[in-house]
């Protein structure tokens, strides 16, 4: 997977919220959010695993809306994040973090209700393979987000050091298809890039966003979104 040492280092992990959700990314981390909670609710009971829980910035969000969840990542710094963070929060008696790799999950068929993976198809060297491990453990539900090929996230990759794996419609579905995975609904979102976002001052960046939301929500914008969020069932 792209980026393996680069996410497994001390500095990465104390630094990753920071720099990634502070100012302007305030936004992204709002939106992501909701998406999951959006999908993902009613939550009481649910039994969750999260892919690449990394920081656990969800996972203990699910865990204080009542969802049995389970973080793993291939990260050891990473988790030690989550856990503290989990720990400030009062939830650690209701999620577990565990070390692994996604291609192998260390988990029964069918064991949990939902299994969702954000920030993590970009970085995917197999996506084809993750998605069936995951569909292997889902009972019910498989979530998660990718960035699209024909946006402007295809103009500010070339920056980027790893780079990210980019998606269209057609090889999600394909993707889908091969999982044993059906679509029961997609969002899409975010016209610019996330890398803009994140350069913005907070009062600034709602301004870009408020034009970005209004671009997005005209008949064109789901072909300009930069970021897709797909729901989908095990069939």
């Amino acid at each position: 997977m792209k980026g393996r040492e680069w996410y497994q280092t001390e500095q990465v992990a104390t630094e990753y919220e920071l720099k990634r959700f502070s100012g302007g990314g305030q936004l992204i981390d709002q939106r992501e959010k909701r998406a999951v909670l959006e999908a993902l609710a009613p939550l009481e009971d649910r039994r969750v695993l999260e892919i690449a829980c990394g920081t656990g910035r969800f996972t203990v969000m699910l865990a204080d809306q009542g969802a049995d969840i389970v973080g793993i990542d291939i990260s050891a710094a990473m988790l030690g994040e989550a856990r503290q963070k989990a720990q400030e929060a009062g939830a650690s008696d209701h999620l577990q973090f565990l070390r692994g790799n996604a291609g192998g999950l260390p988990f029964p068929d069918d064991h949990f209700d939902t299994v969702f993976a954000m920030r993590f198809f970009h970085l995917a060297d197999d996506p084809a393979a993750y998605l069936a491990e995951m569909a292997r453990v889902a009972r019910r539900q498989v979530f998660f987000d990718t960035f699209n090929r024909f946006s402007t996230r295809s103009v500010y990759n070339w920056m980027l050091p790893m780079g990210s794996r980019l998606y269209d419609d057609e090889e999600v579905t394909g993707l889908l298809g091969e999982a044993g995975l059906e679509l029961a609904g997609a969002n899409h979102d975010f016209v610019l890039p996330y890398g803009l976002y994140r350069q913005l001052p907070g009062a600034v960046a709602d301004v870009f966003r408020r034009v970005d939301t209004g671009v997005i929500e005209t008949p064109a914008g789901d072909s300009l979104a930069s970021v897709s969020y797909w729901n989908t069932m095990v069939a």
